[in-house]
């Protein structure tokens, strides 16, 4: 207890002297409670609590709560890059010329997998995008959701989870959970159109979004629309060959070009004063084209008869993403809580390639399509849900518990479909075969594959005096495809005071394997560069990635995945010392176990391991090496959060809201599984897991730290906000060669924007990343020959600074 106190206690010094001069309005813990003021104490949060009385302020685990107006304060039109302007815990790397692992870009918290928070949508679960990501990009070898295809305009406020929930939720809350609340009610509405480009003169960006509503049966109900359209050119900061200078900037190297459109429902009815039927749901289609690696007249996959000065191949994503949930919810007299719903959450990604060539096809017949149609992946999921919960008042008790308990039928499917016969095609000659970029799915890579889940839960929550408040919650689970496990998680806080409490949750929880790294099959070309996993000089290879259970991958060591399993604490304090100020830290750790990751890549282009393979009957290997999913490693994460805030009232001079939030999280692999013993046996380029999965991708390729001070100043009709951001340093680490490692210096962004309202028109100019700061560039070895002069890792990407404008109107 000591030691938070000294924390928080200098933690109020440096906030009050930041607030001074830095920007922000919280959204963090407040106030801790006193039980008569708890419904004055802020917003009543649903995430992490099956209480209808549990406020932000008085949360027994830390959550933020990030209203609608702080998200519309940052100049990004993309949601997940909105949340990692003001969450430190959680970032949002942006990939490039990864396969267009780009299309849907992943967030992390607690630097963990993508896949291991949580997204919910009015407290419902939300299904994971189709594409997994298989390159070496943060967040490799996750099926996550997109954040992104859900529009800000939509949205109400956002809470975040920073605790395991695999108790209240199953699957996937190891790292918390995303909660995000659609806008509701019968009134008001917005429209806005923003736009901007890059100082450098490229991402030109425009979107346009409305917000309305309509009353149903004389104030019965209400349906709500969000309607969103918007197109962004790509960037490019790639540079010269300098082996090839002469040729001038052939490759692309930045964001992708991306057109933009979603339609977003939700709606209430009230069937009679204590049933209302309710309803939300989302259609949305975004078109990407991302580039892959030039092809020059000196590479061995050049093709001078169509493409004279060489080519630069295009990768297209065309992803369609529906969801829709329908529910029946009430209360009844005896004052029972219930809500019954079915969920339906989907999407498909169509794959093409353009500007492009097959050179097998080219060899056996004489010609080539310069487009190709790859293949499709499909992801969907459908639940449904029955949750039941009251408040009950004991004797013994002088306070009522909330007992709340219910059931979740979960069903989930994958599909690959494969490509026209010419994006695959590989023939006999040794020519390399499919199409360059991107290769096709091959039939032999296509499959449908589901699974269901049935799981049951229980929960308890009361304050067991006036000072201290807990909570207990156990969920079972059975899954078709690997069997039963259970969770179960205990919350405790104490308040000393009305202005100062201790809190502490431990939990045990779970991530089931996602169908899709259990049965993802492809062949890519991917540029290798120097110290590579494949024993081989840097270049364009192919590279298979195969299921844990398929014949060649058990030949080289794959086992069937089994689900990792984490044992979450976190411990904190909240502290309100006068009203104007709220302090909250929270130390954590987090241990997983049995993790599952994208194994190394394993060279397959020896005489030995083809030998062997030949041996056992797998004869066509295309390919230079394998890689598959394991449960290869044990990991621990832990951390500290820490937020303050400070309200000032000028009177007639205006108001500043301000904010200090910090978070350092260290991730490492404590364990790793032993080398299965035939890996050993066919040669040293054969690790389960390589150096830059096990000490970067893993662990220190996330920024350790992370510094945000936000704010905004209001006077009559105009506003200033700001947010300073430090991003700490990082290290990316090569697969086998420790000189090839390089660690990149932390950096300082900074964005501006100035809001003047008239009437219900908000007009706003602003710059993010205004003094223009890009990473460190890569060393010579890491960059394509200075092609691609900047990190894929960078948690801010590499475009420098971005002017907009908007104007919006409310009613």
């Amino acid at each position: 207890m000591s030691t938070s106190v000294r924390f928080a206690s200098a933690g109020l010094a440096v906030a009050i002297l930041l607030a001074l001069s830095t920007p922000y309005a919280s959204a963090q813990d407040a106030t801790p409670p006193a039980k008569d003021k708890a419904k004055d104490l802020g917003p009543i949060i649903v995430t992490g609590t099956r209480s209808d009385t549990r406020t932000e302020s008085s949360s027994l685990t830390p959550i933020d709560v990030v209203p609608a107006s702080v998200l519309q304060q940052t100049g990004t039109t993309e949601l997940t890059t909105a949340l990692a302007r003001i969450i430190p815990s959680l970032t949002f790397p942006r990939p490039s010329a990864a396969d267009t692992a780009d299309s849907q870009r992943p967030a992390q918290l607690r630097g963990l997998s993508p896949d291991q928070v949580l997204v919910l949508v009015n407290g419902k679960r939300w299904h994971p995008g189709a594409i997994i990501l298989t390159n070496g990009v943060l967040g490799r070898g996750s099926q996550a959701v997109d954040l992104n295809t859900i529009p800000m305009a939509a949205i109400d406020h956002i809470e975040v989870l920073r605790d395991g929930a695999s108790a209240q939720y199953g699957s996937d809350a190891i790292a918390g959970v995303i909660n995000i609340v659609l806008k509701g009610g019968a009134t008001g509405g917005t429209a806005e159109v923003n736009g901007g480009q890059y100082s450098a003169g490229d991402g030109q960006q425009w979107q346009a979004s409305a917000n309305f509503a309509i009353p149903l049966n004389k104030d019965q109900g209400w349906l709500r629309f969000t309607v969103q359209d918007g197109h962004q050119d790509y960037t490019n900061r790639a540079a010269p060959n300098r082996t090839r200078a002469w040729e001038g900037t052939t490759q692309r190297f930045g964001d992708p070009e991306v057109d933009d459109k979603n339609l977003f429902l939700n709606g209430q009815f009230n069937l009679t004063s204590s049933i209302e039927l309710y309803t939300f749901g989302h259609y949305g289609k975004r078109d990407t084209t991302s580039p892959a690696f030039f092809r020059n007249l000196a590479n061995s996959n050049s093709v001078p008869s169509i493409y004279p000065n060489g080519y630069l191949p295009l990768e297209n994503a065309a992803s369609t993403d529906q969801a829709l949930v329908i529910g029946i919810r009430g209360k009844t007299e005896s004052g029972w809580r219930w809500d019954v719903s079915g969920n339906y959450g989907g999407n498909r990604v169509s794959y093409g390639t353009e500007q492009s060539v097959n050179r097998a096809f080219l060899h056996d017949f004489g010609w080539s399509p310069t487009s190709f149609h790859d293949g499709i992946l499909s992801s969907s999921q459908q639940a449904f849900d029955v949750d039941i919960a009251k408040e009950f008042s004991t004797s013994w008790l002088p306070n009522p518990v909330t007992l709340a308990f219910g059931a979740e039928y979960l069903r989930q499917t994958y599909e690959i479909q494969a490509g026209d016969v010419t994006s695959w095609y590989t023939g006999t000659s040794g020519v390399s075969g499919g199409a360059q970029g991107f290769g096709g799915f091959q039939p032999a890579n296509a499959g449908f594959h589901s699974r269901h889940d049935v799981a049951e839960y229980i929960s308890l929550e009361t304050n067991l005096t006036d000072k201290l408040g807990t909570s207990l919650a156990v969920r079972h689970e059975d899954y078709t495809d690997f069997g039963t496990t259970t969770s179960g998680s205990l919350a405790l806080r104490y308040d000393f005071t009305d202005r100062f409490a201790l809190r502490g949750s431990a939990s045990t929880g779970f991530r089931a394997p996602s169908l899709a790294q259990q049965n993802y099959s492809y062949i890519s070309s991917l540029y290798y560069g120097a110290g590579n996993s494949l024993g081989l000089p840097p270049g364009i290879y192919n590279t298979g990635i195969v299921p844990a259970t398929s014949q060649v991958a058990v030949l080289l060591g794959g086992q069937a995945l089994k689900p990792e399993k984490s044992r979450n604490f976190t411990f904190g304090a909240v502290w309100n010392p006068i009203d104007a100020l709220n302090l909250s830290i929270d130390l954590y750790q987090i241990k997983i176990s049995d993790r599952i990751t994208l194994s190394s890549n394993l060279a397959t282009s020896s005489p030995a391991v083809q030998a062997y393979l030949a041996a056992n009957g797998v004869t066509n290997i295309n390919y230079s090496g394998i890689a598959y999913f394991t449960n290869a490693v044990d990991t621990r994460t832990r951390g500290v959060d820490f937020v303050a805030s400070y309200n000032f009232d000028f009177g007639n001079a205006g108001a500043l809201q301000t904010s200090l939030s910090y978070n350092y999280n260290k991730n490492k692999v404590t364990d790793v599984k032993p080398n299965p013993a035939v890996l050993d046996q066919l040669g040293l380029n054969l690790k389960r897991i390589d150096r830059r999965d096990q000490y970067g991708l893993l662990a220190d390729t996330t920024p350790r730290s992370k510094l945000i001070l936000n704010g905004l100043y209001s006077i009559d009709r105009w506003s200033v906000s700001g947010t300073l951001t430090r991003y700490g340093s990082f290290t990316s680490y090569n697969s086998t060669n420790p000189l090839l490692d390089q660690s990149f210096s932390s950096k300082w962004l900074l964005d501006l924007a100035v809001n003047y309202n008239l009437g219900g028109w908000t007009f706003s100019l602003g710059a993010d990343n205004v003094f223009n700061t890009y990473p460190d560039k890569v060393i010579h070895a890491n960059d394509n020959n200075g092609t691609m002069p900047y990190s894929v890792f960078s948690p801010f990407g590499f475009n420098g600074a971005y002017v907009y404008g908007k104007v919006a109107y409310h009613w």
